[in-house]
């Protein structure tokens, strides 16, 4: 793999850049892998990673029926924080979060990670409790979080108006070293990595069917062959429950449409990412000057990937009662992701009903910030068997009554 540095820019501006490799190979796919990944995302991308680094395992195949990271990856607002309720979900969001942290050295690749901090109001006294509730809790899982009061949320965002009429700012649950990266820029990077250890990344092959013989799993039929495996590991957000079926059994998952949306560039005017659960939404500011604004998924079950005005209505009313800058601006672009809710808003990351059939799915509108340690922990299950970080969100825990609910716990699922 071509190493990015100074020095190579500066050695290819020289020459006219004409020395520049590709990022990734896209060969034609083989006719059996020891492990096959349904999902070129960051989290398919990430676990086929970590199987290469961590465990050895490199005969792997990344199957991704559109183009790489055009699903839910490229369609978030690239929030990274850590500072949930439970147990399991803190250890493997702060797992992701320091992931982050050292992912641009580690793939030699600049995701623009900023650990600009991320603070959660409290509008309400319900929520002033259950944030307090959370500081103590992250306290004991070592995630270094602390509740602030509102001259200090003031003097951190000084656009915010915390003297609200109806929602006034009571203190905020505030994460210092959360903040956002480039989502493109993961999955490339990523990408990049899995090329360079011999994956094969195949784009344009969308999986119609999976094989088993006698409860193990064989291999997958797509749209460019059939591919035969080992293992499989399901990694396609939204469209998880449709593959399950395919394999013979159901996931307790719904698919709905998250939309977000972006004002036209404006000069800094915040450095933190901002959420606002009671009005149900959330902003921080781009690299560009973008307010990147988002708020609570679709009432409906739907796979749609287009935005709706009804919607942006709803969120951005909302907001301008706690950023009234917000309504002097104008809407650049929007957009839609499909993503997959559990009942109890956590993750399933677990073997399946059919042998040698992994699924990572469930993450709800909280994937963007768990990928890297959602890899680390679905190549641990796949290689191992078992992993630490994965196994209290097996399906099992839905049978057995054992749910991580971070519905109320965490404000609202971002």
């Amino acid at each position: 793999m071509q190493r990015y540095s100074v020095f190579a820019v500066a050695r290819e501006a020289m020459r006219h850049h004409r020395g520049w490799q590709r990022a990734w190979r896209s060969p034609e796919p083989r006719k059996r892998y020891d492990v096959v990944i349904v999902g070129a995302g960051g989290h398919g991308l990430a676990t086929a990673y970590y199987l290469g680094r961590n465990h050895g395992i490199r005969n792997v195949a990344i199957l991704e029926k559109g183009w790489l990271g055009g699903g839910n990856t490229g369609r978030n607002t690239t929030i990274i924080r850590s500072n949930y309720l439970q147990d399991a979900s803190a250890a493997i969001y702060e797992k992701s979060r320091s992931l982050y942290e050292t992912m641009s050295q580690d793939l030699n690749y600049n995701v623009m990670f900023s650990p600009r901090g991320v603070m959660m109001l409290a509008q309400t006294e319900h929520e002033k409790r259950g944030y307090l509730r959370t500081a103590h809790a992250n306290g004991r899982q070592g995630v270094a979080t602390e509740f602030i009061g509102p001259d200090r949320v003031k003097q951190l965002c000084p656009i915010i108006e915390t003297r609200g009429p109806r929602y006034p700012v009571l203190g905020a649950l505030w994460q210092p070293r959360a903040g956002t990266a480039r989502h493109d820029a993961v999955a490339w990077g990523y990408a990049r990595a899995c090329s360079d250890m011999g994956m094969d990344i195949i784009q344009q092959c969308e999986v119609t069917g999976i094989t088993s013989r006698q409860g193990h799993v064989t291999g997958v039929e797509t749209s460019r062959g059939p591919i035969a495996c080992g293992k499989l590991g399901l990694v396609a957000a939204g469209h998880s429950g449709v593959l399950s079926q395919m394999a013979g059994f159901r996931l307790p998952i719904e698919s709905v449409a998250l939309q977000a949306l972006v004002s036209e560039p404006v000069k800094p005017c915040m450095d933190v990412v901002v959420m606002a659960n009671t009005v149900h939404g959330y902003l921080s500011q781009s690299d560009k000057g973008e307010m990147v604004i988002g708020g609570g998924a679709d009432g409906y079950n739907n796979y749609t990937q287009r935005g709706s005005f009804h919607h942006v209505e709803e969120t951005v009313r909302a907001l301008i009662e706690t950023f009234p800058m917000l309504s002097r601006l104008n809407m650049l672009r929007q957009w839609g992701g499909i993503v997959d809710m559990t009942g109890d808003r956590s993750p399933i990351l677990s073997r399946s009903p059919l042998a040698g059939c992994f699924v990572n799915c469930g993450w709800g509108t909280g994937g963007f910030k768990a990928i890297p340690g959602s890899g680390w922990a679905m190549a641990e299950l796949m290689a191992r068997g078992a992993s630490t970080l994965a196994d209290p969100f097996s399906l099992s825990r839905f049978a057995e009554g054992r749910f991580i609910d971070e519905s109320v716990a965490a404000g609202v699922a971002h």
